[in-house]
C-alpha cells in the first residue's frame, strides 16, 4: 500500500465525508493548472515529478492498433475528463491513452445532485451524472486552443453521447453533429449508447436504431477515424452478436465492453449514507468491483464469436495487475480504468504495468500483443 490508500483516501473518503463530485471538480481544477505548463514553470516542475514518479516504459507493453501507437494498454476511461480540459495531462500519469467526454451536441447540466456516491464495501461507485458537460462546440474550441501547446505522447479518444433534449429518433443526427465538430481533434471516437443516466439511451443498443447512427458517422468519416461502440454489461448474448454484426457491417475498429450496470443484487451496500435510501431505490449505473467478473465474460463472448478479430477495449472492475491480465488474456487489446484508480491511487497505473510485465516473464512471453485471448482460446 502507498501513502494514498494508507493516509489520503481515507482522509477524503471518511475524516472529511468529502462529496465525490466536489472532490472531482477540485481534482480537474488542479489538473487543468498542471496541463497549462508554458509559462508556469511550477507545474512544468511538477509535471516532470509525476512522469519520472508514475510512468512506466516498456517496449513489451508496446501496441499498433487501428493505426495508432500505444506506449501501454492501459487507459482513462470516460467520465473524468468530460469536457477535455486536461487532454495532454494524462501520459504524465502514466497512461496508454485517454478517453475524453462524454461529451455532448447540446451543452447540459446533468441530473440533479447529489448524484455521485461511493459504496466502499464494495469498492465501487454509483453514478447518475447524466452527460453533464459543456457541449461538443466548446470541447472543439478548447482543444482547438490548445493545439499548439499540446503535447502529446499518448493517443486520446472522444466519448460522444446523445443530447437529453434530443428526441431518440432525431439521435443519428445528435451523434453526427458532435462528430462533425470533432473529428479533426480526437485519435478515435466512442459512439456511448449504453449509459442508464438518460432516457431511453439503451434503447439505442438496438441494431436498427445504432444502425442508423453508425451509417451517418461513417458517411461523415471522410479520414477513417478509429470508431467504436460503447455496450452495456446487461445485454443479453444475442443482442451483443447483433452490434457485432453491425461493427462488421460498418466497418467499426472495435467494441468497448463495457459500461455501468444497473443491477443491484451483486451489491453488499445495502443503504445509501448521504441519501439514506436502499441502493435498490437509487438510480444510476455501478462501476468497480462488482462489474469485474461480467464485463470480462463479455470481453471473452466478443473476443470468441469474432476469432479475435474485433479489438476490443475491456472496462469495468479493473484494480489489480490480475485484473488486467484477465480483462487481456479473454481477448481485451487495451484496457481502461476510472473507479478503481478513485480507490488505488495514482501509482495504480504503474503497478499494474509492473505486474504485467511480470505476467509476461511468467507465461514466457515477449509481449502483451501474445497474451490477447490467451485464456479465451483455451477455454474456446
Amino acid at each position: 500500500m502507498d501513502i494514498y490508500q494508507l493516509a489520503l483516501r481515507p482522509l477524503l473518503f471518511n475524516l472529511l465525508k468529502t462529496d465525490p463530485e466536489w472532490l472531482h471538480e477540485q481534482a480537474v481544477h488542479t489538473l487543468d493548472w498542471l496541463s497549462q505548463t508554458n509559462d508556469r514553470q511550477p507545474a512544468k516542475l511538477l509535471n516532470n515529478v509525476l512522469t519520472q514518479s508514475l510512468c512506466l516504459q516498456d517496449s513489451r507493453l508496446e501496441q499498433t492498433l487501428f493505426g495508432l501507437h500505444f506506449p501501454n494498454p492501459l487507459g482513462l476511461a470516460a467520465g473524468f475528463d468530460k469536457n477535455g480540459i486536461a487532454a495532454n495531462i494524462w501520459s504524465s500519469f502514466g497512461f496508454g491513452f485517454a478517453e475524453l467526454g462524454t461529451v455532448t451536441f447540446v451543452p447540459q447540466p446533468g441530473n440533479p445532485r447529489p448524484r455521485l456516491f461511493r459504496l466502499p464495501s464494495d469498492k465501487a461507485v454509483l453514478n447518475r451524472m447524466g452527460f453533464n458537460n459543456d457541449g461538443a462546440a466548446a470541447m472543439a474550441a478548447r482543444l482547438k486552443q490548445g493545439q499548439q501547446e499540446l503535447n502529446l505522447h499518448i493517443p486520446i479518444g472522444i466519448n460522444l453521447g446523445k443530447s437529453k433534449v434530443t428526441p431518440l429518433e432525431a439521435s443519428a443526427n445528435d451523434y453526427l453533429n458532435s462528430f462533425r465538430l470533432l473529428k479533426d481533434l480526437g485519435d478515435y471516437f466512442v459512439v456511448n449508447v449504453s449509459s442508464p443516466n438518460t432516457p431511453g439511451l439503451r434503447s439505442l443498443q438496438d441494431a436498427t436504431m445504432l444502425g442508423a447512427i453508425l451509417d451517418l458517422l461513417q458517411q461523415e468519416n471522410k479520414t477513417q477515424k478509429p470508431l467504436f461502440v460503447k455496450i452495456a454489461p446487461d445485454l443479453e448474448w444475442e443482442a451483443i452478436a447483433d452490434i457485432i454484426a453491425l461493427a462488421n457491417t460498418y466497418q467499426l475498429a472495435g467494441l468497448i465492453a463495457t459500461n455501468t450496470t444497473i443491477r443491484r443484487d451483486i451489491l453488499k451496500t445495502q443503504i445509501i449514507e448521504k441519501t439514506g435510501n436502499p441502493v435498490t431505490e437509487e438510480a444510476g449505473g455501478i462501476s468497480g468491483a462488482p462489474l469485474c467478473d461480467r464485463s470480462t465474460e463479455v470481453i471473452r463472448f466478443i473476443w470468441q464469436h469474432t476469432q479475435g478479430q474485433l479489438p476490443i477495449i475491456g472496462v469495468g472492475g479493473i484494480f489489480t495487475p490480475e485484473d488486467a491480465w484477465e480483462k487481456i488474456t479473454a481477448g481485451a487489446s487495451l484496457i481502461q480504468v476510472y473507479t478503481g484508480w478513485i480507490y488505488e491511487g495514482p501509482l495504480m497505473v504503474r503497478r499494474i504495468l509492473k505486474g504485467l510485465l511480470s505476467k509476461l516473464e511468467q507465461s514466457g512471453l515477449t509481449s502483451i500483443n501474445a497474451a490477447i485471448g490467451l485464456e479465451a482460446k483455451v477455454k474456446n
